[in-house]
């Protein structure tokens, strides 16, 4: 006499929830489409248009945040280190190079959902294109460290898997033309438990 309704309603719970499950998987394993990667540092140009992908923009509506317009800027993460390990808050890191043409870049470290990392205030917990000693020849050297580095240092939390965030502001980088080409600082490991 159950039967029937039983089994409707238990076929009702696996097709509605295995959707929205499959849905929730989906929208958190990307970004979007439309990715573009150099070296370790990736970036969605097309995520902050109006032509974006619906999973770019359901990342948008879910994490709440002003995007840039795609002549405004362009944001640029990196998850990895050269040799393609995860980046660590108990390991020491350098990066190292010139970024692309930019009027202004902004860098820092992030968790793996985009969040900045706790700092204390009285420690550099991020950095900007005017800020930093650069080389004569217009390159920089960044020590990402959880212990304090002479010269450009960025304070890291002891913490677990972090990302770092560079987000080049005004720059001819953000349209479709300027990807040709573009130079990124590398980031390399100096090691862990120091």
């Amino acid at each position: 006499m159950f039967r029937v309704p039983l089994l409707i309603a238990v076929a009702l719970v696996i097709a509605f929830g295995g959707g929205i499950l499959t849905t929730l998987s989906a929208l958190n394993a990307s970004s979007g489409f439309g990715a573009i990667k150099l070296g370790v540092w990736s970036a969605f140009p097309a995520a902050q248009t109006v032509d974006a992908d619906p999973y770019a923009k359901s990342h948008r509506a879910k994490a709440g945040r002003l995007l840039y317009g795609s002549a405004e800027g362009l944001t640029f993460t990196a998850a990895t280190d050269e040799d393609g390990n995860q980046l660590t808050g108990t390991c020491s890191y350098r990066i190292v190079g010139r970024t692309p043409a930019a009027r202004l870049w902004t860098l820092y470290a992030a968790n793996p959902e985009g969040e900045p990392l706790p700092a204390r205030a009285d420690l550099p917990f991020a950095h900007h294109s005017q800020s930093i000693l650069r080389n004569q020849d217009g390159t920089f050297e960044i020590a990402v460290s959880p212990t304090a580095r002479p010269m450009n240092w960025l304070a890291l939390p002891d913490t677990g898997a972090f990302t770092l965030v560079l987000t080049l502001l005004d720059t001819p980088a953000a349209g479709s033309s300027g990807l040709i080409g573009l130079e990124m600082p590398r980031v390399e490991s100096l090691g862990c438990g120091q």
